[in-house]
């Protein structure tokens, strides 16, 4: 198993132009506010600019619908990378998600843009835990099936994808704690939890590098124990 922590890059680069996918969702919101404080130039877009009123520090607001490829060009024109956080709204039948992703990679193929850090979803080949996620995966099967075609389609693509692969997102604090997993659909053990800061920190950090090119990375929260055997073991 591989980890970092949330907001520390090893090979990070500064002053990057990055767009966001789904900027006004709770964490769409929290890339931006977290790609601004790393001095990075952010552009959301969005069809509600309204709602982005808090965020500060945006280098540019481009208003449009992410499955029309004329406004994704506009959003990602002239920019290093693309981060994508689509959901679909509701339970029924949807194509939102593999409709975006189509528009993106179009426009990114057009613009030059190789990289792209798509956000997914644990649940949909993920086993643990058992009963929650299969009921997760019951309820949400519509949406889930659309996942399943944006991953299809990003994976048969050739840009630097990264799909992530969140569990459970709360509305805690960054904690700095968040532990990756590839190569396998799910994580061996808990918790089966993240924080959309935590989260959106790691979208930034996966952006600004190199890391996990062309591999889904499943991500969750490190338990604390965890990191204080870590510490103990490197003061002895």
């Amino acid at each position: 198993m591989s980890g970092f922590n949330a907001g520390i890059s090893d090979q990070r680069k500064s002053n990057l132009k990055i767009a966001v996918i789904g900027s006004t969702g709770r964490t769409g919101r929290l890339v931006l506010a977290e790609g601004v404080r790393r001095g990075h130039s952010m552009t959301a877009f969005t069809r509600r600019p309204d709602a982005l009123a808090g965020v500060r520090g945006i280098d540019a607001v481009v208003r449009g619908d992410g499955r029309n490829l004329e406004d994704v060009r506009r959003a990602v024109a002239g920019r290093d990378a693309v981060i994508s956080i689509v959901g679909a709204e509701g339970r029924g039948p949807t194509t939102v998600m593999s409709d975006v992703a189509r528009a993106e990679l179009e426009a990114m193929g057009e613009a030059g843009v190789r990289r792209l850090v798509m956000v997914s979803a644990s649940a949909l080949e993920g086993r643990r835990p058992w009963i929650a996620i299969n009921l997760v995966r019951w309820i949400l099967r519509k949406p889930y099936a659309d996942f399943a075609r944006m991953e299809h389609l990003i994976k048969s693509s050739a840009v630097d994808w990264t799909i992530v692969r969140p569990p459970y997102l709360s509305n805690g604090p960054m904690t700095g704690r968040v532990r990756t997993q590839t190569g396998r659909k799910d994580l061996p053990h808990g918790p089966y939890h993240i924080s959309r800061a935590d989260l959106a920190a790691t979208l930034v950090d996966l952006a600004e590098d190199s890391h996990h090119i062309r591999e889904v990375v499943l991500v969750s929260e490190r338990k604390a124990e965890r990191e204080r055997w870590k510490k103990r073991g490197q003061e002895t």
